[in-house]
């Protein structure tokens, strides 16, 4: 049973404390080797196949082999659905994770960050295809990166496996596609369920708001639609929490501003990789399997996040299918992020540096 009492009781108190902007700027550290791997003859779960795609990934560190040759040392970090590896380098990520005596530090582990399939330097629909992109689901994210690691980097085993929202999701399910390949598994502010009720209307609002834009065109528009993009703060209103809303809009004028914004930023994305993103989710369904995940897991989630609304009860009803899981709903305070505290750390690095101490050391 993994040793977590302890934290719980401080979940409060861990929230509280070294809080940063949401979106600090991103640099890559010293350490961070970029690289593209090309798979050839990729086998979509939709019946489709391309003959090549590829995978942009960012590496940390460097890899220890043991004694039989293999890597031991290796670490997966997944990242969200409209983000990319980048989210895992801003500096508050290399400050709190990856530096030297954090739970990542660098000089002990090799640490693969892709951009997932569709994102990112990665294959997707606005390389060219536009909507004759195979409409690819989460299971063919996750094949890609199994792939990544074991054809491209030689990596048969991880350490770990760390998501945070879509990412979260497909630790999920990693954690039944492969269940020896991982020691530990770490998904952030997610939930094993089907995607329905809210979750699924307001992904349904985007979806619809870019397939029924005059200028999309059926995906082959020569320039950008723009009517969808007046949805899109969607996005924001459903993963930020309300109260830090409030305190950085407090006025109509403040608050209309931050929209404009908002829409004025999804204009600079593709209309067709953002309907990818959002239709993606249509395979996303690990609750039947759960019993097949052998690693040791922990959730964390917060209980002022929308998507994952706390008072639906998932984690209590489902986690009790998977092994040697154990998960936290950390509390809502006044310096709260909502979804958005997947991208602060230092409120959960400590469940992560319980799970790796309980899953043992490397070499």
């Amino acid at each position: 049973m993994i040793r977590f009492a302890s934290l719980l009781a401080t979940a409060g108190m861990c929230a509280l404390t070294g809080l940063v902007p949401a979106h600090a700027a991103t640099a890559e550290p010293a350490s961070a080797q970029a690289a593209d791997f090309t798979e050839h003859d990729f086998q979509f779960a939709d019946g489709t196949s391309l003959p090549e795609i590829r995978i942009h990934y960012v590496t940390l560190g460097t890899p220890h082999r043991d004694a039989h040759g293999e890597i031991d040392n290796a670490v997966l970090l997944l990242h969200g659905t409209t983000g990319t590896g980048k989210a895992y380098l801003t500096p508050t990520m290399q400050r709190e994770l990856f530096a030297a005596g954090q739970p990542l530090d660098t000089s002990r582990y090799f640490i693969v960050i892709p951009d997932g399939l569709g994102r990112g330097g990665s294959s997707k629909p606005s390389d060219g295809m536009h909507a004759r992109f195979p409409h690819y689901g989460y299971g063919d994210v996750v094949e890609a990166n199994h792939r990544l690691l074991v054809e491209g980097l030689q990596v048969q085993h991880l350490r770990l496996v760390l998501g945070t929202s879509m990412g979260g999701m497909q630790t999920w399910m990693w954690g039944e596609r492969y269940p020896q390949m991982a020691d530990a598994l770490m998904p952030i502010a997610s939930q094993p369920i089907a995607m329905a009720g809210r979750n699924w209307l307001w992904r349904q609002m985007i979806v619809g708001a870019i397939r029924n834009d005059p200028g999309w065109q059926g995906g082959d528009y020569a320039a950008q639609p723009g009517q969808w993009t007046r949805v899109m703060p969607i996005f924001t209103l459903i993963t930020n929490n309300p109260a830090r809303m409030q305190s950085e809009a407090p006025t109509r004028d403040a608050s209309s501003k931050t929209y404009d914004t908002l829409v004025d930023n999804a204009g600079k994305t593709d209309a067709n990789d953002v309907l990818y993103w959002f239709e993606s989710s249509w395979d996303y369904n690990p609750a039947p399997e759960l019993s097949k995940i052998r690693a040791r897991l922990f959730a964390v989630n917060f209980a002022d996040d929308l998507i994952n609304a706390a008072d639906l009860g998932v984690m209590q009803r489902e986690m009790k299918a998977v092994p040697n899981g154990g998960f936290v709903e950390m509390p809502e305070t006044a310096h709260s992020y909502g979804h958005q505290t997947l991208a602060h750390p230092e409120v959960w690095k400590p469940y992560l540096a319980q799970l790796l101490s309980d899953t043992g050391n490397t070499h």
